[in-house]
């Protein structure tokens, strides 16, 4: 697309752009440090094993904690495999293949989300679907925890 000035949109773009030599890069990620998608997994983990226990101890019902543990598991293992999908080298080919990774990885954690807590009356002999619930949301709650702790920006 021609501009008023006789420059094309792209040519300007490409004019402005300036590529970053591999130190610049280093020191932008080590300003800029990402949050591992693995810790996030591991404190979902730690928050699955207190809410059973939770359950177990409130309840003092096996069948209880099993239900709060299920539904915390029915988040952990869907996004222990969306981390995986994400870190594959796949992945992390190029800006087209991440991106259409990461919704790919996306649809598939919401369905094996869905199929888990579609089996769960199945696996789970007495099932507290409040328990259940529970393991859920409290591990689901544990991004919103991983985005507080995430590491801030350094200022240069």
């Amino acid at each position: 697309m021609a501009l008023a000035n006789g420059f094309d949109a792209d040519e300007l773009e490409e004019e402005n752009f300036k590529r970053l030599t591999a130190q610049e890069a280093q020191e932008l990620r080590e300003r800029d440090p990402a949050l591992s998608p693995w810790w996030v997994v591991g404190l979902q983990c730690a928050a699955g094993l207190a809410v059973a226990l939770v359950a177990w101890g409130l309840s003092g019902k096996a069948s209880v904690a099993w239900s709060a543990g299920y539904g915390a598991l029915a988040v952990i293992i869907p996004a222990a495999l969306f981390a995986r999908g994400l870190m594959s080298q796949f992945s992390s080919l190029n800006a087209a293949t991440a991106s259409f990774g990461f919704f790919v990885w996306e649809a598939v954690k919401l369905a094996v989300s869905i199929a888990m807590i579609a089996m769960a009356p199945r696996l789970i002999v007495n099932l507290s679907w409040l328990a259940l619930l529970a393991g859920l949301l409290v591990t689901l709650k544990m991004y919103w925890l991983a985005l507080l702790k995430r590491p801030k920006p350094k200022q240069i």
